[in-house]
């Protein structure tokens, strides 16, 4: 990483609800260890109420989040870019590294409602809980 404090932005496609709870999930675990954002590849106009209730379940308040573009501001504080599903594609950015995580998708198994997004945010919990582990190991 390229600064003391690395930074991540987490994207999807519209920045309402798997990009939202990555973010909310490293602030919560990292605290100040690593500087969060999150953006959407077409922003949506609200948060996904199920990934916000599924957050609530783990007292985890998202606050004045809302659905956002990637901005040039953002990409200058950032050394990672995580981006959920394939359908959210960024283009490189030079001096920034871009992963792509695929996440659990419970409705293809016939999951649905709110058992579909705690699947959900379980799965980007844990990928979120090793990412801040590399991202904070010291050497």
């Amino acid at each position: 990483m390229t600064s003391q404090v690395p930074g991540v932005l987490f994207v999807c496609v519209k920045n309402g609800g798997k990009s939202q709870m990555a973010g909310a999930l490293m602030r919560h675990a990292a605290g100040t260890a690593v500087r969060v954002f999150t953006a959407g590849t077409a922003p949506g106009t609200s948060l996904n109420t199920q990934s916000v209730e599924s957050l609530t379940e783990l007292g985890i308040d998202l606050g004045t989040e809302h659905p956002k573009p990637i901005t040039h501001e953002v990409l200058d504080q950032v050394d990672l870019i995580i981006t959920l599903g394939k359908e959210a594609v960024v283009d490189p950015v030079e001096g920034i590294q871009i992963r792509q995580w695929d996440t659990d998708e419970p409705s293809l198994r016939g999951i649905k409602g709110m058992e579909r997004m705690r699947l959900i945010r379980d799965d980007i919990k844990t990928k979120v809980q090793q990412l801040l582990i590399e991202l904070t190991k010291t050497v």
